[in-house]
C-alpha cells in the first residue's frame, strides 16, 4: 500500500471513529437505532463507522441526523500533522 493509500485509510478510519463517537454523545449506544430513527441505512451507516468509503452526500445526510456542521466535524479526529506532500 503506497502513502496516499495508508493516509486515505487511516483518514476514513477517523471519520468511523469520530461518527461513533458523537453518535454515542448523542445518547444512542447502539447504532443501529440510531441509523433507523433518523432514517438510514442501518447496515450502511454501520460500515460508516467502521471507517468504509462513503459518498459525500451520505455523510452530509448523517451529519444533518447528528445536528453537527461539516466545519464542527472535522474540527476534532482527524490529525492533519502527517499530511502527504503530493
Amino acid at each position: 500500500m503506497d502513502k496516499n493509500d495508508a493516509y486515505t485509510q487511516q483518514q476514513l478510519k477517523n471519520l468511523g471513529n469520530r461518527l461513533k463517537n458523537l453518535r454515542i454523545s448523542r445518547g444512542f449506544t447502539n447504532y443501529e437505532q440510531f441509523a433507523f430513527e433518523h432514517n438510514l441505512p442501518r447496515a450502511q451507516y454501520g460500515r460508516y463507522e467502521q471507517g468504509k468509503d462513503l459518498r459525500f452526500s451520505s455523510l452530509v445526510k448523517v451529519l444533518i441526523a447528528l445536528d453537527i456542521s461539516l466545519e464542527d466535524f472535522f474540527k476534532e479526529g482527524f490529525d492533519n500533522s502527517n499530511k502527504i506532500q503530493l
